[in-house]
């Protein structure tokens, strides 16, 4: 009798396993806009706050994982995660920060939304082509951030928007690029990524004159610490395990929630209005969401029927 043959990828992910992910990286990062303004806010410069936000939750994942006995990366794996940690966070998460220091916390993470048109158009590039209903969904989404963003009550300087639009490049980038690249295991992958990426933003702070003028209040340190903790190992490590399990499409449709959560909860903390018009276009923005989300759906169960057959 011949022997099956190896598994290519990752063992395929439950229903279950991928709601709780979009669950965590939905929910999570649309609280790290408003954390990351009270960081700013409470006295840490923002190249710095995140180089010391992404060393500190790398360094422990990575600490807890060598312990329970995974092994290290060998040197090509590092270089690949240290070339996804710079486009994804010393880049992308880093001119977030940068920007939030003149663009509103709801609205930087509605600039960034248009991330996942990025992440299809640099995948389009690849070969992986989104079928026509997650291009359907992409276009809705894109039309509720651009509706959002026309008339709306949340404030921006065009220098912030224009790095917010880098961020969001550079983000879908390094999101395609890494996929099928010889990287450790999904949260591995997190722990050495959030280390290049740290190491990276701290070189960019110290080099660029970023310098603390005081000790970060009690609001700032609490925020860095939720950022660490929740926005990094919580919600990075569930994003970067979805990038080995689900197409870029679904893994990218965070960017259309994150406005929604974003934008609420800097209305209830940080008092950012927003009316009718930003309620209307933030349903629009979930509409999308709903689009790509069946779209993954009607991708998987014709293939999972394929292999049942006999």
């Amino acid at each position: 009798m011949r022997a099956p043959p190896a598994p290519l990828g990752p063992a395929p992910a439950s229903p279950i396993a991928i709601a709780l992910a979009l669950s965590a990286v939905y929910l999570v990062w649309g609280s790290t806009y408003l954390a990351i303004r009270f960081a700013l806010e409470g006295g840490w410069p923002p190249l710095l706050m995140g180089g010391v936000r992404f060393l500190v939750a790398g360094s422990f994942l990575y600490a807890v994982l060598r312990l329970r006995g995974m092994p290290a990366p060998t040197r090509m794996q590092w270089r690949n995660a240290a070339f996804v940690g710079l486009l994804l966070l010393a880049v992308g998460n880093g001119l977030v920060c940068v920007a939030e220091q003149t663009v509103s916390s709801g609205l930087a993470a509605v600039a960034v939304a248009s991330m996942p048109l990025w992440m299809a158009l640099f995948s389009a590039l690849r070969g992986e082509r989104p079928r026509r209903m997650e291009w359907v969904g992409l276009a809705v989404g894109f039309a509720g951030v651009a509706w959002l963003n026309a008339g709306s009550s949340l404030s921006a300087t065009p220098s912030g928007l224009v790095a917010l639009l880098v961020a969001a490049m550079a983000w879908a980038y390094g999101s395609v690029w890494s996929r099928g690249r010889d990287l450790p295991s999904p949260f591995m992958g997190a722990a050495t990524q959030m280390l290049c990426g740290g190491v990276a933003m701290l070189v960019a702070g110290v080099v660029l004159g970023e310098r603390f003028d005081g000790w970060p209040d009690a609001r700032g340190l609490l925020s860095v610490g939720y950022l660490a903790s929740i926005g990094s190992l919580v919600g990075f490590s569930a994003y970067i395990w979805l990038l080995h399990h689900v197409r870029p499409a679904l893994a990218g449709s965070y960017a259309y929630v994150n406005p929604v959560i974003a934008v609420l909860l800097g209305a209830w903390l940080a008092g950012e209005r927003f009316g009718a018009h930003d309620i209307g276009a933030m349903g629009v923005v979930l509409l999308g969401v709903v689009a790509i989300t069946f779209a993954k759906a009607a991708r998987v169960t014709p293939a999972r029927a394929a292999e049942a057959r006999p």
